[in-house]
């Protein structure tokens, strides 16, 4: 993938220069390299002479009468030859003074060779107004250009001043350039996107796949084969993300759109990083470097104690974060929410006089670290925690809150912040919505086996105990209903909307393929493990 040239902005094609009223009275006719029709003309130039190329520079359409050009066909390949090296995007020839019907066969076929558009007039053409007539079209051209581009600085300045959303940056550049528009992350995440009216389900299928078959060479740049123009986004020296311009070959305004857009995204994640306050940026750094556990606890101890948090009693680990993984537009935005319920998770601690650090360290969650004062700490817990859902319900964001272990002092404060966040995770899958937060007692055996996901011996274990009949989904649906019901098989069958003789004939094939009896409870118990991890891996 090359990097976008500024060279070709609104240069017109060797076409469209042959298409002008001053050339199309010449009956002009293609006799050569007409795959290289699409090439860009930068500059008309007349030119007689055999020994012209080095006075080019690339991009010239060569006009000539061929009156001194050589008749040796070898001169005339070395003509066409040098032509070509320098980037010469095609040569007309008037047939009028040197040749009356046709060209010498020898500089067509080196034309054809080298895809260099050779162009014949039957008619006496003003080669002075054929050049006017191509600077006109290139100064038009890069005058409209001009325009629109003024144009659209105007409207994403205007986005930027006035703290546009990505929602509404990427809308407005779908708008401009009519094709979809999305914002990835460097690990080839998609945050968010515009689908410019089309099906986002058919444009984004193997999104991450697809994204890392285009690398990127330069800042703004353009990969034919996906048809993908692609700008880094970042400041700074922080780049964080990419923008991509689903699109085919783009003409130099949708360039600008790219980096524009980036640009605003960019100021956008700066501005929103700046609004964070001093307090949520110190609580994260005090917060974080408890994860890491490399630092010395009393120094953390004292740093703590000094922005108003002593961690001198029991403390408990909080975990919030959004109760939903299932679309892809809302990512970005999450992050101006995370910000609004970590200071609504702080708010909420001062209401109850607790101590509290509170940070966003990830994209996904907010951590929280409270000093227990009170007695009746799962009282004090649960009015934090509905305090917390009310705020993300103003933003129409439900939320897992969870909670950790109570540990003593500051040395087990790594332990309670590490489960709240494993137990939020697990009970994306398990939670119960009516409770305000969850325990790692709350997620129990799901929760336990979501943790444990993507483990060799985990995944072993399942293939190894429903090796015979993974294939078979009508007798994993058989057995997952004799595992919900705790081996009642009437109840089993009843839920399954199947007769008991049709059923516990499933049964019976199912213990034969396994070399089991479900009547034994160790073996129905093993099997039903095995099928919520199959049934965990099957949804990862």
């Amino acid at each position: 993938m090359k990097p976008i040239s500024p060279d070709v902005l609104a240069l017109p094609t060797v076409s469209e220069v042959l298409d002008l009223p001053v050339l199309r009275r010449g009956k002009p006719r293609v006799i050569a390299g007409a795959s290289g029709l699409d090439r860009r003309v930068r500059w008309v130039h007349v030119a007689e002479i055999a020994d012209i190329a080095p006075l080019l520079s690339g991009g010239e359409l060569v006009l000539t009468t061929g009156i001194a050009l050589p008749d040796e066909p070898a001169e005339l390949v070395r003509y066409v030859e040098e032509l070509a090296a320098v980037g010469v995007c095609g040569v007309v020839v008037e047939l009028v003074r040197r040749w009356r019907d046709r060209v010498p066969t020898a500089l067509v076929d080196a034309a054809h060779r080298h895809d260099l558009p050779l162009v014949t007039l039957a008619e006496e053409t003003k080669f002075v107004a054929v050049t006017e007539a191509v600077i006109a079209r290139i100064r038009d051209a890069q005058l409209a250009e001009l325009r629109a581009t003024h144009a659209i600085h105007d409207t994403f300045t205007a986005l930027t001043t006035s703290g546009a959303e990505p929602a509404s940056v990427l809308r407005e550049a779908a708008r401009i350039v009519g094709h979809p528009v999305v914002l990835e992350t460097l690990a080839h995440q998609m945050l968010a996107y515009d689908a410019a009216g089309q099906d986002p389900v058919a444009l984004f299928s193997e999104w991450s796949e697809r994204s890392r078959s285009v690398v990127q060479s330069g800042r703004t740049c353009y990969d034919p084969d996906q048809q993908w123009l692609t700008t880094v986004v970042g400041a700074r020296g922080d780049d964080w993300g990419r923008l991509v311009v689903l699109c085919p070959q783009p003409p130099h305004r949708h360039v600008v759109v790219a980096e524009r857009a980036a640009s605003a995204l960019a100021v956008n994640r700066l501005v929103n990083r700046d609004r964070e306050s001093l307090e949520r940026q110190t609580h994260r750094t005090l917060i974080t470097e408890l994860l890491a556990g490399d630092t010395d606890t009393a120094d953390l101890a004292a740093r703590a104690a000094g922005v108003g948090v002593p961690l001198d009693g029991p403390l408990v680990g909080i975990a919030v974060r959004p109760s939903t993984t299932t679309t892809l537009a809302p990512a970005l935005e999450t992050q101006q929410v995370l910000r609004d319920l970590a200071e609504a998770t702080a708010l909420a601690a001062r209401k109850a006089k607790l101590p509290v650090l509170v940070g966003v360290v990830d994209d996904l969650t907010v951590r929280a670290l409270v000093v227990l004062r009170a007695a009746d700490a799962d009282t004090v817990l649960t009015r934090l925690a509905a305090d917390v859902r009310r705020s993300a319900g103003a933003h129409s964001l439900p939320v897992v809150v969870a909670v950790g272990s109570t540990v003593g002092s500051i040395s087990g404060a790594r332990r309670t912040l590490a489960e709240a966040a494993q137990v939020a995770e697990a009970a994306l899958h398990v939670a119960d919505g009516t409770r305000e937060f969850h325990r790692l007692d709350d997620v129990r055996l799901r929760g336990l086996l979501h943790l444990l996901r993507g483990d060799e011996r985990l995944t072993a274990f399942a293939e190894r105990e429903l090796g015979p009949i993974l294939s078979n989904e009508r007798l994993l649906d058989a057995l997952r209903s004799l595992c919900q019901h705790g081996g009642n098989k009437s109840a089993a069958a009843t839920a399954a909307h199947l007769s008991r003789t049709a059923y516990y004939a499933q049964l019976s094939r199912i213990e034969q393929l396994l070399g089991v009896s479900l009547d034994t409870p160790e073996s129905l118990v093993s099997l039903h493990v095995a099928l919520l991890a199959w049934d965990l891996e099957s949804r990862t």
